[in-house]
């Protein structure tokens, strides 16, 4: 809280710097949210943490496999079920084109990766992510963190079954799970903990509108105590009223007078002061981006047309090819979010924004594989496994791929059990860090033991790390998870106290899968 209560008290010395909208401007200057400081102007180095949130559960035990033949043979038996096995096939198996779409055999067998640290085991990622095990293997840039999920106590089995235990609420809801993953608190959370570490850093952005940013609707783990989330579309900069002419009817002045009205307070009505400073820092932030991003058909990020507009839609560089009916290729809505995360970045460095420190979300939806999975969770994973192959070599034509940090999170994993063609909620699960400054090709963290299900009840008593039905018991925090990109970042082990609730409680505060600074 001191480093906050600092950056207020600088953000009152500097207010005269802060717009250049004039009077227009002037409800911005009561919101910290609003505009920075100028001590943007002194930092050197910029960095970003990118948020992709996989709405629903995914399915991480289909996403990252242990091929060991004890584990092997029990994921097999487990998940074999009928009336539609969603077993995964071995590695080397062969693709059956002739078989149904969507099923194991038509995708052909898991794709083995190499850990450094293998941990006596093997493994592979799901067939359709053959970019991420070229990621994992060769360029060293993708890392694994298994059985992740959220914790304010380290955890076992024992423990879990005992009710003066602190575990975190309402396990196994979507709604609630999604808050506690990103702000450590149940549905109704209002602080995320990407938004706290926003404030802790927001004093280096010469512009604090732009140091949390959302391409991936609304999310509370943007929202801090004092930065607000900024929504960007897959297009840019959302546009309140003008067109891109600042015209309303045709007419500059009609527009601008529309611009006037809505950035103006008659009264003292709270919630009409806050609309007008919400409008204004919109059409501000607007105006700003328009000029500073390059088009989204600029060769750093897409594919122009040989005629016609720019179609993010058509773009050859943002469709995945379909793993249920190769040679096809489908449009790549998680891509186009990471297109307009790459322009922003791009554009940090302009003069207008002079951005040092942001934090990003994206997000997609589709993971809740109760039934249909097979067809479905490959779509997921071939998706996901392209928009993170484009991001990675957008950023590496950048030439900023070590000043940025992407992770996965989900509302939790899902059952190591089939319920015949799908699976339910779960709570631990593997989940992805990929960038230049990870240390990439290795697993971050235990691996879970994938145990047999006993004969009479749905208990793995053979696994210290599954629970009922084979949920998988978390090994390693969110907050842990969190602490790591956080000290990459910029924090203290101070400020990594304060953003992150649980981390006091647990030994290893620091992953490991981050190079220093």
């Amino acid at each position: 809280m001191k480093k906050i209560d600092a950056s207020r008290r600088t953000f009152l010395r500097h207010a005269g710097v802060m717009s250049t909208l004039g009077a227009a401007g002037a409800p911005l200057a009561l919101n910290l949210s609003a505009l920075g400081t100028a001590a943007a102007q002194t930092a050197g180095d910029y960095k970003a943490i990118v948020c992709i949130f996989l709405f629903g559960g995914n399915d991480s035990i289909n996403m990252v496999l242990p091929t060991d033949t004890a584990s092997f043979t029990n994921y097999t038996t487990l998940r074999s079920q009928a009336p539609d096995s969603i077993a995964l096939l071995a590695p080397g198996t062969a693709i059956n084109a002739g078989a149904a779409a969507g099923s194991p055999a038509r995708l052909g067998g898991v794709l083995p990766i190499t850990p450094t640290n293998a941990q006596g085991r093997s493994f592979a990622l799901h067939p359709a992510m053959g970019a991420l095990q070229t990621m994992f293997n060769t360029d060293r840039r993708l890392a694994i963190l298994p059985n992740v999920g959220p914790l304010i106590l380290p955890t076992s089995k024992t423990q879990y079954s005992q009710s003066s235990h602190r575990k975190p609420a309402s396990l196994f809801s979507h709604n609630d799970q999604q808050n506690t993953w990103q702000a450590f608190l149940p549905e109704g959370a209002t602080v995320g903990w990407g938004g706290r570490m926003g404030d802790l850093l927001a004093s280096m952005n010469q512009r604090t509108v732009f140091t949390s940013i959302t391409a991936g609707g609304n999310a509370v783990w943007l929202s801090g105590q004092d930065v607000r989330q900024y929504q960007v579309t897959n297009n840019g900069a959302i546009r309140l009223g003008t067109n891109a002419n600042g015209q309303v009817y045709g007419s500059a002045a009609v527009g601008a007078a529309m611009e006037r009205i809505v950035q103006t307070t008659r009264g003292g009505h709270v919630l009409e002061a806050d609309l007008s400073a919400v409008s204004a820092r919109s059409m501000q932030a607007e105006s700003l981006l328009r000029n500073a991003l390059k088009p989204a058909s600029d060769p750093l990020f897409g594919t122009a047309p040989a005629t016609g507009n720019y179609s993010a839609t058509n773009d050859p560089k943002l469709r995945y090819t379909d793993p249920n009916n190769p040679g096809t290729t489908i449009s790549n809505n998680l891509a186009q979010q990471l297109q307009i995360v790459a322009r922003m970045i791009d554009a940090s460095g302009n003069a207008s924004i002079g951005a040092k420190r942001q934090v990003f979300f994206v997000s997609m939806g589709g993971f809740d594989t109760h039934d249909v999975q097979n067809g479905n969770h490959a779509q997921l994973m071939a998706r996901l496994s392209h928009a993170l192959r484009y991001f990675d070599d957008t950023l590496g034509a950048m030439g900023v791929r070590d000043r940025v940090t992407t992770f996965t999170a989900s509302d939790f994993g899902r059952t190591f059990t089939s319920n015949g063609d799908g699976t339910d909620h779960g709570w631990g699960a593997h989940h992805f860090v990929m960038g230049g400054a990870v240390r990439g090709g290795d697993l971050y963290g235990s691996f879970p033991v994938y145990g047999a299900k006993n004969t009479n009840n749905n208990n793995f008593d053979s696994s210290p790390d599954q629970l009922g039905n084979g949920s998988l018991l978390p090994t390693t925090s969110v907050d842990q998870l969190g602490a790591t990109l956080g000290k990459w970042f910029g924090l203290s082990d101070t400020q990594l106290l304060d953003v992150f609730p649980n981390l006091a409680n647990f030994s290893a505060r620091d992953l490991g899968f981050m190079n220093p600074a």
